[in-house]
């Protein structure tokens, strides 16, 4: 059996007693992950059995976990869990730290528990409430999937071949220093983002639309690959076939997202704009909507490089964000810091977040045209507005130059 439990997550263990919590989580953890009920009974009163002292051993776990979450750590939350009040305290936890959580459900047989609880020498349950708590995981098992864990794990017997896996948040990148050519919103400039390229060093091949640079540079496209009227299949073929070929790295634009839910049968209530550019996809073949649907669904909503010192995000992305997943920052990310007031115009009013951002990391960021690539606080907007009839921008890493072309059209972007 095969675990994979997120780098930075709640894991949280589910079992009655004596069904193998405390020794699954020596197995597989280190034992700075796992904070279990039991030993914060012990610290705020001298005895890990002492069950009157639970709320104040919960509020002193959960504060840890909250300062492991802070620091982007796993916990790992030893305990019965078997109350929804429980797990709703578990996910409420995941969530305001911008993480997920797991659950790691023992599925013990009630005999084994018993005949492990009558050989214990200390923390001896009655067995009137093993059966009670077997009760309680029958009840558990069908809600769990509505609690909100992203993963749930049954497992049947702790004692069999498991193999825990630690898994990567899709905004990793840490571990790739550059250097790197940020490029702007493209929005299916496909001659523009050609001739940028080029300009930059890479060579194309118009055939395969395969793409490579003699200083192992790699490109970091900022999402919004298509437009109204625009090259989009040649856009798309190009950055994606930079991706496959690793020779690119990608997030996911507002606009990605929109053409993504217009890709899905049955979507009549997207925009006409983003139906129209679904229907140009047809042009790239039986399989191409396809594959362009799930190249999105693959993009993270921003990503992490060179230790943490780059972080590129669509619309920007706020300090305690980076580095976390969760559909709130997927959505900042997208979007931006949205308010709820339109402008005048009827359109999004969107908080200027870059004016307070005080991060050590870069932040290299599109979705807002500016005539000229704006730098404030530690970060950049590099959408020139290419398809307003500006141009399309790079943004070299680490060397901090700005490479432009001019705009080769003034069609209207959605």
């Amino acid at each position: 059996m095969r675990i994979e439990i997120p780098e930075t997550c709640v894991a949280a263990l589910i079992g009655i007693s004596g069904s193998g919590k405390s020794t699954f989580c020596e197995k597989h953890f280190q034992p700075t992950e796992v904070l279990s009920s039991d030993h914060y009974r012990s610290i705020v009163s001298d005895d890990e059995s002492n069950q009157d002292v639970s709320k104040d051993a919960f509020d002193a776990l959960f504060f840890v976990a909250g300062k492991r979450l802070d620091n982007k750590r796993l916990v790992v939350i030893d305990a019965t869990n078997l109350s929804g009040a429980a797990r709703h305290d578990i996910i409420h936890l995941a969530k305001s730290h911008e993480t997920s959580a797991v659950a790691l459900v023992l599925n013990t047989p009630e005999e084994v528990c018993r005949d492990r609880n009558s050989l214990r020498e200390t923390r001896v349950v009655e067995t009137s409430i093993i059966s009670k708590q077997t009760i309680q995981l029958k009840n558990a098992l069908p809600q769990l999937s509505r609690d909100g864990f992203s993963k749930i794990y049954i497992i049947a017997d702790p004692d069999e071949p498991i193999e825990v896996a630690r898994t990567k948040l899709s905004c990793n990148k840490r571990d790739e220093p550059g250097p790197f050519d940020i490029i702007g919103d493209i929005h299916g400039c496909y001659d523009e983002l050609a001739e940028l390229l080029e300009k930059l060093g890479y060579a194309i091949d118009p055939n395969t639309f395969a793409a490579s640079h003699p200083d192992s540079r790699k490109a970091v496209f900022l999402g919004d690959f298509c437009g109204i009227d625009n090259k989009n299949v040649e856009t798309l073929r190009l950055v994606m076939s930079m991706a496959k070929d690793k020779m690119a790295f990608s997030v996911c634009g507002h606009h990605d997202a929109k053409l993504e839910r217009a890709l899905r049968p049955g979507t009549s209530e997207i925009v006409p704009e983003f139906q129209s550019i679904a229907a140009q996809l047809r042009d790239g073949g039986p399989d191409f909507r396809k594959n362009v649907k799930q190249f999105i669904d693959s993009l993270p909503s921003h990503l992490e490089f060179d230790c943490g010192n780059l972080v590129v995000a669509h619309a920007g992305i706020l300090e305690k964000f980076h580095g976390r997943v969760s559909s709130r920052i997927r959505a900042f990310c997208l979007n931006g810091d949205l308010v709820s007031q339109k402008s005048e115009f009827g359109s999004p009013v969107r908080f200027p977040w870059a004016d307070n951002y005080q991060g050590k990391a870069l932040v290299v960021y599109g979705h807002t045209p500016v005539p000229e690539p704006k730098a404030l606080n530690n970060t950049i907007c590099i959408d020139t507005g290419c398809a307003f009839g500006g141009k399309l921008t790079a943004y070299r890493y680490p060397e901090g130059d700005l490479v432009s072309v001019p705009s080769r059209t003034s069609s209207k972007m959605v």
